[in-house]
């Protein structure tokens, strides 16, 4: 009777469960998290290195070299930039637009995972399961909220996917179109990010760890023979990309001493990584107008670690040959935590940057692939008592309730990043700066750098308002000199300004006159030398025409600055050093009187313009 019983039950779960419904369920899954990293998207706006892009994208002809193959702080990475330009040139600085990039990025990805875990498991009812680990881990959201990262972050995940996926099939049929495809989405995945150089290295240790667990006697030369002409194509291409690669980015990587690249580990995994396996880390905490970064509770480390040895002692005693499986998992996540170290660590560089995540938000694939290869691999006859003590986890009850739990648990950190990610001065600068630009398009502006909450000094030129509003089209020019000084200031609002004096032109040596200066120039002395910056200048002058004059600072590069008849002002941007100002008139017959005024840095007023 409890034979029957059981064979029936069996037969239920079978029949319920059939391919078809495994797979609307996994696309039902799918369609989920669309809908929450949707809403996550759209609530988001431009930030930081965003601006660098649209800015450049405003700046340079779209598909010119100097556009496309730029070193963008170590990065190479011209689909990302062109994808950018696209989506800037339809439409400037509107971020609906850069997060629906970001949507069919996170969907592509999505689809590919879903895609190799089929080829790995097949239609059984643990994939959706197995699926939704990885379509709701926090450990992508950080690099999925950020535009920027997202361009560099989605197609990788994605490439690590479909590419293996194709290594699998390529194995499986001997069918070169996959050879083909594979070597297309990693020459693909490059183009984003240069750290999809490890795709075709995850997609050999794939089929390699697949032919192990099945049983075969040489998998790595089996991996090899079966899938050669992929491994060849995708060697060829890793050997053109190396030397572009290398010709273009500026790496300036640094090997942090043995005690910081420990604490480094241990932030961006007991602190980072480990958390967000349960669902973590729950609480986030910025300081604007850097990223957020994760700050879990200890009792949701010790779960994570709980979580992490568990799942190696059951899979080691329970499954055959996964032992190199699991090395591969912790093989990548080093890898990536070395790179971060490699290229971000120094002195001015804080641990919590490990904790933002972005740096191994694609582990997050890795992880679904290993679990996926445990599963695969066949159960040992003799489990012992672990396998009694596990064997109730294995129910499908049991089974649904924890992943539900961490589905939970991981949807609620998204909820909290996204509090903390809106937690952003620089989208309300951006809003009131387009209004107002908009509104008052009469006369040019003195160019000036954005707020500090939207860009810092450390991304000049990029930080410049002519940069950052480059892309549209309803606003003032930008100028260096200007006749009315009206600036931005640190809410976006358009005000009066002054130019706060650091030192003072002299008055100058002719009565009524000041500094005269005639067709052959002249230099009008300043009260003290200046160190090397970027200065304001307020030129109190009487010309005797309409005209231009170039300005300069000590040695600095002169500026353009017309002059009107009569007595007037103008206000000069300036950069260089020294104690003096040249001023060299540019039209023929043209003089000036220039009389004492400030030079420093401009200071926003209250009073807003009208």
């Amino acid at each position: 009777m409890e034979t029957d019983v059981a064979a029936a039950r069996g037969l239920t779960h079978r029949t319920t469960w059939t391919p078809r419904v495994v797979l609307a369920v996994a696309l039902v899954l799918v369609a989920a998290q669309t809908v929450v990293r949707g809403g996550l998207a759209l609530d988001g706006n431009l930030y930081w290195d965003d601006l660098i892009l649209t800015g450049r994208s405003s700046a340079m002809p779209l598909l010119s070299p100097e556009f496309l193959f730029y070193d963008h702080d170590g990065h190479f990475m011209p689909a990302a930039f062109l994808t950018a330009g696209v989506t800037t040139a339809l439409a400037p600085l509107q971020w609906w637009a850069a997060a629906s990039t970001l949507i069919v990025l996170q969907l592509l990805a999505a689809l590919a995972v879903l895609r190799v875990l089929w080829l790995l498991l097949g239609p059984r009812p643990v994939l959706p399961a197995l699926l939704a680990l990885y379509l709701f881990a926090p450990l992508t959201v950080p690099s999925f909220a950020w535009w920027a990262a997202g361009l560099n972050s989605l197609p990788l995940q994605a490439a690590l996917a479909w590419v293996a996926g194709d290594a699998l099939l390529l194995a499986r049929t001997g069918r070169r179109r996959y050879a083909v495809t594979g070597t297309l989405v990693a020459v693909g995945a490059l183009a984003f990010f240069e750290k999809s150089v490890l795709v075709p290295w995850v997609a050999f240790a794939v089929l390699a760890l697949v032919l192990r667990v099945d049983g075969t006697a040489s998998p790595v030369r089996t991996a090899w023979r079966s899938a050669r002409t992929l491994w060849v194509a995708s060697a060829a291409v890793l050997a053109v990309w190396a030397v572009v690669y290398l010709n273009v980015a500026d790496t300036g990587m640094r090997v942090p001493p043995l005690g910081e690249a420990l604490r480094f580990a241990h932030h961006g995994t007991s602190l980072g990584l480990v958390p967000t396996l349960v669902g973590g880390p729950w609480r986030w905490e910025r300081w604007p107008p850097g990223p957020p970064w994760a700050v879990p509770p200890w009792a949701l480390v010790v779960a994570g670690w709980v979580v992490v040895i568990v799942a190696f002692v059951v899979s080691a005693r329970c499954k055959q040959r996964t032992g190199w499986v699991w090395v591969s998992m912790v093989a990548y996540v080093a890898a990536s935590q070395a790179a971060m170290m490699l290229a971000r660590s120094g002195p001015d560089t804080t641990y919590e940057l490990a904790q933002t995540l972005r740096y191994t938000s694609d582990s997050a694939v890795l992880l679904a692939l290993g679990l996926a290869l445990i599963i695969r691999a066949p159960r040992r006859t003799d489990t012992g008592r672990v396998g009694a003590l596990a064997a109730p986890l294995a129910s499908p009850a049991v089974a649904t309730v924890i992943v539900t739990g961490l589905v939970a648990s991981s949807v609620w950190s998204t909820v909290t990043f996204a509090r903390a990610w809106n937690d952003n001065p620089g989208a309300d600068y951006l809003t009131t700066a387009r209004a107002q630009l908009s509104e008052h398009r009469d006369a040019p502006l003195l160019d000036q750098p954005v707020s500090l909450m939207t860009l810092l000094p450390v991304a000049a030129p990029w930080n410049r308002a002519s940069r950052v509003f480059g892309p549209l089209a309803d606003r003032p020019a930008f100028a260096a000199a200007i006749s009315e000084l009206r600036v931005l200031d640190e809410s976006g609002r358009l005000v009066h300004a002054t130019v706060e004096p650091l030192r003072w032109t002299a008055p100058g040596p002719e009565p009524g006159c000041g500094t005269r200066i005639g067709g052959a120039g002249g230099t009008v002395p300043m009260d003290g030398p200046l160190m090397i910056w970027e200065w304001t200048a307020q030129l109190n002058y009487f010309a005797n025409a309409d005209g231009t004059v170039a300005v300069g600072l000590g040695a600095g590069e002169p500026v353009e600055v017309p002059v009107q008849t009569g007595l007037n002002q103008a206000f000069v941007r300036l950069y260089g050093t020294g104690a003096h100002l040249s001023v060299q008139p540019r039209t023929p017959g043209l003089e000036l009187c220039v009389g004492s005024g400030p030079v420093g840095v401009v200071v926003p007023g209250t009073e807003a313009v009208r």
